[in-house]
């Protein structure tokens, strides 16, 4: 039983099914299943919630959202983690062939969340502006939502078999193909699976019915995710590390804790004006 766990990850084949040429892999699955949740859901908290956001606005937003999402995703990974891929092969960073090889569908790999991050920050951003809706109130709907979201992304990288933690002896460890030492190391994409996703998802979709100010269930989010995010990064294997202030952390770490300043500075800003309001 041990064994078989140990060595789960080699048995799993990333591609999902083919049709001619064109492979279908489970990574890419994965993003549409976490999409039409998140879909879902938030159809749920306006049909259940009286939020005062028309559906219709929701509809036209995910069209944004998912190319924010994917262009902020990929432009993200080969300037943050790749940037030789950037400098050398930046006419295929969107394309899902590979223009060297008889372009062959291999589809696009290499998706950073905080890039992604900021892709959809944007999308809001000018979508809101377009609309003339509070940016706040619209980025509130979906924070309680997005969470399970990277769960299945997580869950993508496991597939592939990407992304996995640093050595370990615990029994729970993993022996990942792509790793040549042969060494078993952390599942650190099933650690990030269950507290970035399953369980941050819980808390805030719990709280979300609170006494909150407008822009404070985002803030939660960036704090929440971003103190997970950087607990879990110890476990996982470090792509990039740089020692800023005498504090040697890695590139995921160091993104978090930009993610948990923002967070508070608007959770204090939303909290100030909830005082001030009473005051007067």
């Amino acid at each position: 039983m041990l064994e078989t766990w140990q060595h789960l990850p080699e048995k799993l084949n990333p591609i999902a099914f083919s049709a001619g040429s064109v492979q279908v892999s489970w990574y890419g699955i994965m993003y549409l299943v976490a999409f039409a949740i998140v879909y879902y859901l938030v159809r749920y908290r306006i049909r259940t919630e009286k939020l005062g956001i028309l559906f219709e606005t929701v509809q036209a937003f995910f069209p944004w959202a998912i190319v924010g999402l994917l262009l902020g995703a990929r432009i993200g990974d080969v300037l943050i983690y790749d940037w030789s891929y950037f400098q050398n092969h930046l006419s295929q960073i969107f394309l899902p062939f590979d223009i060297y090889n008889h372009w062959q569908y291999i589809g696009i790999y290499g998706m950073s969340y905080h890039g992604g991050l900021i892709g959809v920050a944007l999308a809001f951003y000018i979508f809101c502006r377009v609309r003339k809706i509070s940016l706040l109130e619209f980025s509130d709907l979906f924070a309680p939502v997005v969470p399970i979201a990277y769960t299945f992304g997580r869950l993508g990288n496991f597939i592939n078999g990407e992304l996995y933690g640093r050595v370990t002896a615990k029994f729970w460890g993993m022996y990942f193909p792509a790793d040549f030492t042969g060494q078993l190391r952390h599942p650190s994409q099933l650690y990030e699976a269950f507290f970035e996703g399953i369980f941050l998802f819980f808390i805030i979709w719990i709280i979300r019915k609170g006494s909150w100010r407008t822009g404070s269930l985002t803030a939660l989010y960036l704090i929440g995710y971003g103190t997970v995010r950087f607990f879990i990064e110890f476990f996982r294997e470090p792509e990039i590390i740089f020692k800023l202030f005498s504090l040697t952390l890695t590139t995921g770490q160091w993104l978090c804790l930009f993610m948990v300043v923002a967070g508070i500075l608007l959770l204090n800003k939303r909290l100030i004006t909830k005082v001030s309001k009473r005051r007067a």
